[in-house]
């Protein structure tokens, strides 16, 4: 069931769209703010933009960014693509497996950090890259991703 204030959020974000079913994206996107994930509420999720939950479930699925399962405190996205192959991302997703001892689509012991690949930050001429939440780092080497980790304590 979703919370008052999370119904009230996507109702909100209603007055933003012509159409119930533009608002998908924003109404998950409020819920995993709440909640870190979008579990079975996608139900009720479903029933204020008017939409299936197979439908609004087929749209949460495809976008990387909402999780539909639990994800640890800190989501780690590394970028795989061509760029950062190049300047050798192998070696940077190998040193973040090894520091936080999980694999790629794996949650730390602790539920400290989340490790995903994704297939593009954007930041190509600045590569290899990573996201945590919200926060874009790049032209990574393992004593940078050290660092970077030191300020997620």
């Amino acid at each position: 069931m979703l919370t008052e204030e999370e119904r009230l959020e996507i109702i909100a974000e209603l007055r933003h769209h012509t159409h119930k079913h533009a608002a998908c994206i924003e109404a998950l996107k409020i819920v995993q703010r709440h909640r870190g994930w979008v579990s079975d509420e996608i139900r009720d999720i479903a029933d204020i933009l008017e939409m299936t939950p197979e439908e609004l479930d087929g749209i949460a699925t495809f976008y990387s960014l909402i999780f539909r399962r639990p994800v640890g405190k800190h989501v780690i996205l590394i970028c795989d693509s061509v760029s950062c192959w190049i300047m050798e991302s192998d070696s940077i997703r190998d040193h973040l497996t090894k520091r936080l001892g999980i694999n790629p689509g794996e949650t730390s012991a602790d539920g400290r950090f989340t490790l995903l690949p994704v297939a593009c930050l954007g930041a190509c001429d600045r590569a290899p890259a990573m996201m945590i939440d919200e926060k874009l780092f790049t032209d990574l080497t393992p004593e940078k991703i050290d660092e970077i980790l030191g300020e997620y304590r």
